[in-house]
């Protein structure tokens, strides 16, 4: 079986970091957002991957190459952005080969049953089956309605609060047969607006409703809590060899530590928390439901809380970062500086003095 994944994506709303990065190599728990996809697919009897790229597309593909946990892994290139069904159509002849296939929105972190999903779809004979997760507030995605029979009949994208037609929303994950790709028209093209609602025109298109972890990586707060999800699957303290914790420190469950992280005294790390390799982080420091990057200095004293530090960033004395934050790589917060909710720090910035209202600092 093959999945295409979307990953051309511009990660605009996790700007700075995604200037410097492409959204799928985000560490969550110390390893890549789309390595969880591919540790997922391989367990649910995926054998090829299709990676539709676009933006920063050369760091993706250094960076997975041509197989990864034994699957064979493909790149489609767009030479400009191609919505959600252009790229699709561009890899046709990537996916054709008898069988259903998935399609997945890179940023998407789930433990969704693939095999469950594409039995489902057959049972149904229809052309197309979205998996479907219900949230309390569906005005981010697209709501769906059902007939009883499971075949969708509305299909509303990012309705109004209030004007959904359910809770049950899209989860960008899809089983299609080779028969959608006649749908989609080439170029650019929105899967969601222009082949969806035809297809439940139709009658072939039909909906099944997902259970268990699922997250959209789009807003700092989600990838926050991706890796909430994530660290609290993997239970107690997950590390690798090599890093240093002073007896007085203190480490609360759960939390990931990288290779060659060193940890002062009377600091307290978690819970919820992911440390990548080679973070110096001093004494006295509390860090909480945070994200640290490779290679960051966090000096003595420090806070970091529901926050997100780039990679090499120095964090000085006595600074406290609060939640909602992004410090973009090789930034420098200076001593004593108060980072409150919601700023974003643009790389390579220094900063010297507290910002204390919600603004990015270019």
């Amino acid at each position: 079986m093959k999945a295409l994944i979307l990953a051309g994506g511009f990660g605009t709303r996790l700007r700075p970091l995604s200037c410097t990065r492409p959204k799928l190599l985000f560490p969550l728990a110390n390893q890549a957002l789309l390595d969880w996809t591919f540790k997922s697919l391989s367990d649910n009897g995926v054998d090829t991957a299709v990676l539709a790229v676009n933006y920063m597309a050369e760091a993706i593909v250094r960076y997975f190459g041509p197989t990864k946990f034994d699957l064979g892994i493909i790149y489609s290139r767009e030479d400009r952005p191609l919505g959600t069904g252009g790229p699709i159509k561009k890899a046709a002849d990537l996916l054709i080969d008898g069988e259903p296939f998935l399609v997945l929105n890179g940023d998407i972190i789930s433990d969704v049953d693939y095999r469950s999903l594409v039995e489902y779809h057959k049972k149904k004979g229809g052309l197309a089956t979205i998996a479907l997760i219900q949230v309390p507030d569906p005005s981010r995605y697209g709501s769906v309605e059902l007939d009883g029979e499971g075949r969708v009949l509305s299909f509303v994208e990012k309705p109004e609060l209030g004007m959904a037609p359910s809770n049950l929303i899209n989860a960008g994950i899809y089983v299609f047969e080779k028969e959608v790709l006649d749908y989609i028209p080439e170029g650019k093209v929105s899967t969601e607006n222009e082949v969806f609602p035809i297809l439940a025109k139709e009658g072939k298109l039909y909906g099944y409703e997902a259970h268990g972890m699922w997250v959209d990586i789009g807003v700092p707060e989600s990838y926050l809590e991706a890796n909430k999800m994530i660290l609290s699957k993997l239970g107690g303290i997950t590390s690798s060899n090599g890093y240093e914790v002073d007896e007085s420190a203190e480490i609360l469950e759960p939390c990931c530590i990288g290779s060659g992280v060193a940890i002062g005294s009377n600091s307290v790390i978690g819970p919820d928390t992911s440390i990548s390799d080679h973070v110096h982080i001093g004494q006295g420091c509390r860090i909480e439901n945070s994200i640290i990057f490779p290679g960051v200095t966090i000096g003595d004293y420090s806070s970091v809380k529901n926050a997100i530090i780039g990679e090499n960033a120095s964090i000085e004395r006595w600074v406290k970062i609060e939640s909602g934050s992004l410090i973009g790589d090789y930034a420098t917060i200076s001593d004593g500086v108060t980072i409150t909710q919601g700023v974003s720090i643009c790389p390579s910035k220094t900063v010297t003095e507290s910002i204390l209202s919600p603004r990015q600092v270019m």
